[in-house]
């Protein structure tokens, strides 16, 4: 049975369009998944990501277990976060996450919802020869998201804290609409915005808060729905679509996160490094569409009779007026200004290869 978020009876009272989505039943709309993505892209929308995964690191290896774990460096000052990829033994991508650096020992891993049991069964089977503890704190913490550029306006209504101070993927603990909370300057919008993390009985107060709070500046109860085409505008991969065990952080374009450069031993390094080295045979690109309709996920892409690749994401950019995709195809098509087919049910549509974000007058700081 799907599990309820603390604030389902909220989304129920607004009117939302629920589905079960990794095992959650979670608003996928609550009117118009464009009204949504354009407010969140012109003042501020609120999420409930609940559905997330959370997993704390602590104890004296926990900087160690964490660099053998994942592709970027756990070294990081305290109140950093960073973006990282954690990879089978084949260069596979288990999941891609956030991690929350709160002590010199502790650590907050955010994991995809759809990925939490085979993420926890993944970090469980490697735990041995570390002095590190970690717990499922999944079912205890809810998660409400605050984006857009008015975003800020809205949450100093609910905090004494200098949120000036925090950064880009920076973080601080204290209270927030009164109740003690992980306040991140974190999201998937390629807008500012906040990520705030609490224990599951304060998160209706939060919310209602956050609501009162940005009632001045028109905010919105934002979807999933909503939250997917935001992040296709600004390039963001999506688990599940974009990005799998069949896939790798090179493949990705996400080698930036592959930290190659340092001595640490993480899981697929050496192979990651020969592919790095040798070139993997494709690449994700962007893809803007120009000619009628769009492509979805799993549309195949043809260079004149030639298949060259395949569609992962594909949808209407309500904040570019067009059609955009991100896709997979084979080097030697991946550069900018080539111009391919994707073919959907027997008809071409002509798209051109773009530089990613798609979207660039985000507010993000």
């Amino acid at each position: 049975m799907d599990k309820r978020t603390p604030l389902y009876e909220k989304h129920i009272a607004l009117g939302a369009t629920v589905q079960s989505f990794a095992g959650y039943l979670m608003p996928i709309k609550y009117g118009s998944i464009q009204k949504e993505h354009m407010a969140v892209r012109e003042s501020v929308g609120a999420f409930d990501l609940t559905h997330m995964g959370e997993f704390r690191v602590t104890g004296p290896d926990s900087t160690a277990f964490l660099d053998k774990l994942l592709t970027n460096d756990a070294g990081v000052d305290n109140g950093k976060a960073y973006y990282s990829t954690m990879c089978y033994p084949d260069g596979g991508i288990v999941d891609d996450l956030i991690v929350y650096r709160i002590g010199d020992q502790e650590y907050l891993m955010v994991v995809n919802a759809a990925n939490l049991d085979k993420d926890w069964a993944w970090v469980q089977s490697h735990l041995q020869g570390f002095d590190v503890k970690v717990i499922n704190e999944s079912d205890e913490t809810a998660l409400v998201a605050i984006q857009g550029p008015r975003a800020q306006e809205v949450c100093l209504k609910l905090t004494d804290i200098d949120l000036n101070a925090i950064g880009y993927y920076e973080h601080t603990t204290g209270k927030f609409a009164n109740v003690d909370a992980l306040i991140a300057r974190t999201g998937y919008t390629g807008e500012d915005g906040f990520e705030i993390y609490m224990k599951y009985p304060d998160a209706e107060a939060v919310w209602d808060s956050v609501m009162e709070a940005g009632e001045e500046f028109g905010i919105v109860p934002v979807g999933l729905g909503a939250r997917d085409t935001l992040r296709l505008e600004v390039g963001y991969p999506l688990y599940g679509n974009d990005i799998d065990h069949s896939t790798t952080p090179i493949e990705a374009k996400l080698g930036w996160v592959v930290k190659l450069k340092t001595e640490k031993p993480f899981i697929a390094r050496e192979v990651l490094e020969q592919q790095k080295a040798e070139k993997p045979g494709r690449y994700l690109v962007g893809m803007k569409v120009t000619g009628k309709g769009f492509p979805r996920h799993g549309t195949p892409l043809f260079s004149g009779d030639r298949k060259v690749g395949i569609v992962t994401s594909g949808s209407i950019a309500p904040a570019l007026g067009q059609a955009v995709c991100l896709g997979y195809v084979e080097r030697g098509f991946q550069k900018r200004g080539n111009e391919l087919e994707a073919e959907v049910r027997g008809k071409r549509i002509p798209l051109k290869i773009v530089k990613i974000p798609f979207y660039t007058e985000g507010s993000r700081k």
